[in-house]
Parts: C-alpha cells; structure tokens; sequence
C-alpha cells in the first residue's frame, strides 16, 4: 500500500526518505576546508592573487582561505606544485627574502592574467550564477530541497510534473559534459 497524501502528495516514511536524500546530497556536496578544489582553480587563484603583489605560499593559502569566506583553504600540497608549474610556464619568479620564496608574476604571467576574463574562483554571485566552484553544489542541493517541498506538498499532478522537469535537468546536465 502507498503511503500517500489525500492530494497525492508523499507523507510518513516517503518524506523521511526524501529528506535524508537531500541531507544525503547537502553532505556530498558541501566544500570543506581543505577539499580539493577543480581542475585548475588553484592555478587561477594563485594567479589572480600575484596580479595584486608578491606573497609566499602560505599567504596565498590563507589569502583564498580569507577570501571564500573559509569555505576554500588549499593545502600546501596543491599550493606549491601549482607554483612550481607557474614557474616552469614562466608566469611566475620566486626569490629568497628572509629563507622564504616570494613569488610574483613574470612580464608572460601579467599578460595571462590581463587576457583572461575570468573571475577568481572564490568569488561567487549568487547559487546558480557564480564563477566559483561552490555554485554547483549549492544549486544541487537547492534544487533537491524544493524537489522535496512538491513531494511533501504537491498535487498527484505536480509531483508528476517535478519528476518531469527533474529527468530533464538531468539529461541536459549530462549533455553539458557531453560537448567538446
């Protein structure tokens, strides 16, 4: 027997199941300090913070820490192989200042980061149309707890018409990925 609403909605267990599956999703996609970032964020934070003045690694980490609220702190280990490659790339020069290397942006990394127009990526404006990587997940989790406001809530119809609107989001996620 299904546990339902009069007006098709879920209630009981079925409600119970569908939160723990939006607190489920809210734990998976949470930033914690010190998680890793994507593909090359630390690379354009590092950047964007030498755009402003020399720093050594540990004042870049505490720089994006800062700067995403401490939702962002990159570890040393992600740090200064990012820098060591900027250097490689000559974007950057280190020099010893008090047994400590200060990175700066070289004349070739000034020019990279004149010609990018994107934004750091700790700076977000607002769950959907942010640039910095805490966007998506905050928008999934959004997403997943007004899918469960129509199931507690919702008409037989309007659940059917979530579930609808749900698949395709998902499709069309996948064919975002799907394009070179």
């Amino acid at each position: 027997m299904r546990n339902s609403h009069p007006a098709g909605g879920f209630r009981g267990n079925n409600v119970d199941g569908m939160w723990q599956a939006v607190e489920e999703l809210r734990s998976r996609f949470e930033k914690r300090s010190g998680t890793r970032a994507g593909r090359g964020e630390v690379r354009s934070a590092v950047l964007a913070l030498l755009a402003e003045r020399p720093m050594h690694g540990y004042q870049i980490i505490r720089e994006i820490e800062e700067r995403s609220g401490g939702s962002w702190k990159p570890s040393a280990g992600s740090v200064y192989p990012a820098l060591q490659l900027l250097a490689d790339e000559g974007f950057v020069s280190a020099e010893e200042s008090n047994g400590r290397k200060i990175y700066s942006l070289t004349e070739a990394g000034r020019e990279d980061v004149a010609g990018a127009d994107d934004s750091a990526p700790w700076e977000s404006t607002g769950p959907a149309s942010g640039t910095g990587f805490a966007a998506l997940p905050k928008a999934g989790v959004e997403l997943a707890q007004a899918a469960s406001q129509v199931g507690r809530t919702g008409s037989r119809e309007q659940v059917q018409e979530a579930v609808t609107v749900l698949n395709d989001a998902r499709r069309r996620l996948y064919s975002i990925l799907a394009q070179d």
